[in-house]
């Protein structure tokens, strides 16, 4: 699917419901990575219905262990396009026979987007139609290119207001998270340097609500793509070495942390929604001098 304006170009694939591609028509300029499998294969999945991994690989549900797989399901499942216009889509996903062996749930998962210049209204809505409560994470991971020809050491990462974040890092071996030892990420002017060195241990995972705005700058300060993302409990940020782009991901909950094995409703972060009750993000994005908003 394909929604656009006289300003940009934003295109849908119901494979996911994940945006593959922003084109800045004014700039002439891809802003979304464009799923090179030498680095990354994906551009903007949505996360459900768990972000990141589990322990092991493994969730324990009422009782039952049930295998997962990073990020969920619902980047690798087909929505179906349930609106169309040239200026919106919404796609839907609902429970079915195959997602009930790994998440023994009915629910029904909503993505819209929707352009107004050169914002990106997203809108994530989970709806419960079980009878139980359902327990789950979610979550975005944008992958934002560089310009043709630029590298990591061209940019940096502007925090306003912040003169100092905290994060914390994965275990290798199972991909969750290291809750007891906390990093320091210092920031000169509000900004830190942006370089591969920062993702030798793949993600660096921001907890309690820290950041609030976040901009990839070019090293002279003008604006490249930016995030504001008010309310969010956890943030990622995330790429591989000597790839041109950047993750900068709001999360509502995140990966298991190490050894963590208890039932999911319990988990940390975990979000629970009653039958008939549902449960409602929005994301506004924008991009040269982006704005990419997020309510709770």
């Amino acid at each position: 699917m394909i929604i656009e304006n006289d300003l940009i170009l934003v295109e849908v694939n119901e494979l996911g419901a994940e945006i593959t591609r922003i084109y800045d028509k004014e700039n002439k300029t891809e802003i979304l990575w464009d799923g090179n499998p030498k680095f990354w294969k994906r551009h903007s999945p949505i996360l459900f219905p768990n972000v990141g991994k589990n322990f092991r690989n493994k969730v324990l549900i009422n009782g039952k262990i049930y295998e997962t797989s990073q990020h969920g399901f619902a980047r690798d499942n087909v929505f179906k396009s349930v609106e169309s216009s040239e200026n919106k889509g919404v796609f839907k996903l609902e429970a079915t026979e195959e997602t009930k062996k790994d998440y023994p749930f009915d629910f029904r998962l909503t993505i819209s987007y929707e352009i107004k210049d050169k914002d990106i209204h997203v809108n994530w809505k989970v709806e419960n139609t079980d009878s139980v409560t359902i327990p789950f994470t979610i979550g975005g991971h944008p992958a934002f290119m560089f310009k043709e020809g630029d590298v990591k050491t061209d940019y940096v990462l502007k925090f306003p207001g912040k003169k100092q974040l905290d994060y914390i890092l994965l275990d290798k071996e199972t991909g969750t998270a290291l809750p007891d030892k906390v990093y320091q990420l210092e920031l000169e002017d509000e900004t830190c340097p942006l370089n591969d060195e920062m993702f030798e241990n793949d993600a660096l995972v921001f907890d309690n609500t820290q950041i609030e705005e976040v901009w990839l700058c070019y090293k002279d300060g003008r604006k490249r793509v930016g995030m504001l993302a008010k309310d969010f409990p956890n943030y990622g940020i995330w790429s591989v070495k000597d790839a041109p782009f950047v993750c900068l991901e709001p999360w509502v909950g995140r990966c298991d942390n190490y050894g963590f094995d208890k039932e999911l409703a319990t988990k940390p972060g975990i979000n629970l929604v009653e039958p008939k009750e549902k449960f409602q993000k929005e994301v506004d994005r924008r991009w040269e001098n982006l704005l990419y908003k997020c309510d709770r």
